[in-house]
């Protein structure tokens, strides 16, 4: 059998589900909030919750502005990441307790011997990852030869790499330039690229280019990004009354999304920071998952809206790329105590 290469594992694993970062924006300099409007100090002992820029993670500013998380009598010490890798980072670190993050890193982090665990299905990406290019390329065919800008190792990385193979091209077929994502937008509406791969909200801000224009995103390769809440074990352990509490403010406050949408998308606009407008264009390319899809995702099966299969798939992947020196133990990596105990309470 025919030795795969690292582009056809990519391209393997892109099919079904994403690779280790999903929705990234790992800013070089970042600045960690509270958001819950009080000093740091006078949170001790609140619940540590991590979030960074992503449309499916921003009900997380909504939940507390409205005081969802009070309802729910858990206190919670919001912490804004403007860069998500170091939102990663911190959990690992236990500096939080919580955080928002890919089944695709959160694989990656377990592979490391950090010890994760996923309680609640957020969302799944179904267009808010773009490859966005400059006027006069209207075919993935058209980007070879061009420079084309990534964060390097993303889920925009990969889904361009997919996108490349789909057409019958390969990475060397283009002249990556490899820039954090905020600044691979940047330099593609400065002109300093042919084209760029990022996710919402810098798609907004990429398309401010004139004659620019979308030329394939998530939404045509469904189910290839998932995004998670995620615990350290020892939280869960010491605190399972918090967890529940959370993934209990968590669908509350979408119902809250659904009957109050316009308040609602003033607060994650303002937190994304750009128009009311421009994040309703969000909001069909991010996919909230219900209960009832929650409590599907973490049954057992042999397709990828099982994440159990999702995580074995991604473990072979590590591996076998030389990302992950093992194949990380992904038994222990999933907790539905948490969005079945919801359920029945709604039942």
């Amino acid at each position: 059998m025919k030795r795969r290469s690292l582009l056809s594992y990519c391209i393997l694993f892109w099919v079904t589900l994403s690779f280790v970062v999903g929705c990234v924006n790992p800013a070089v300099y970042i600045q960690t909030t509270t958001e819950s409007g009080a000093a740091p100090s006078t949170m001790a002992g609140a619940l540590r919750l991590g979030f960074s820029a992503w449309p499916g993670w921003f009900p997380w500013q909504v939940a507390q502005e409205r005081r969802i998380f009070a309802t729910h009598n858990v206190p919670v010490d919001l912490r804004w990441f403007d860069g998500y890798l170091e939102s990663i980072n911190a959990l690992t670190a236990g500096q939080i307790d919580a955080n928002s993050q890919t089944l695709g890193d959160t694989v990656s982090s377990v592979s490391g011997g950090a010890d994760q665990v996923i309680v609640l299905v957020n969302d799944n990406s179904t267009g808010n990852d773009k490859v966005i290019v400059r006027e006069g390329i209207n075919s993935v065919a058209d980007l070879r030869g061009k420079q084309v800008a990534a964060e390097e190792g993303t889920v925009d990385h990969f889904l361009l790499l997919l996108g490349l193979e789909r057409a019958g091209l390969s990475a060397q077929d283009i002249q990556f330039v490899p820039l954090e994502t905020g600044r691979a937008a940047a330099a593609f509406v400065a002109g300093q690229v042919d084209a760029v791969a990022v996710f919402a909200p810098f798609t907004t801000q990429a398309l401010k280019r004139p004659g620019s224009r979308e030329l394939f995103s998530s939404a045509d390769f469904p189910g290839a990004i998932s995004d998670h809440l995620v615990f350290t074990r020892q939280y869960i352990e010491q605190h399972p009354d918090r967890v529940q509490a959370v993934v209990d403010a968590w669908f509350s406050t979408l119902d809250y999304i659904q009957n109050n949408r316009e308040e609602a998308y003033a607060i994650m606009a303002k937190r994304a920071g750009v128009s009311i407008d421009e994040y309703r264009e969000y909001a069909e390319g991010t996919k909230l998952f219900t209960i009832e899809e929650n409590l599907q995702a973490f049954q057992p099966g042999n397709d990828m809206t099982s994440l159990y299969f999702a995580a074995e798939q991604i473990s072979q992947f590590l591996t076998a790329t030389g990302l992950a020196a093992s194949t990380p133990d992904t038994r222990r990596l999933f907790d539905d105590r948490f969005v079945k105990a919801h359920a029945a309470q709604m039942r």
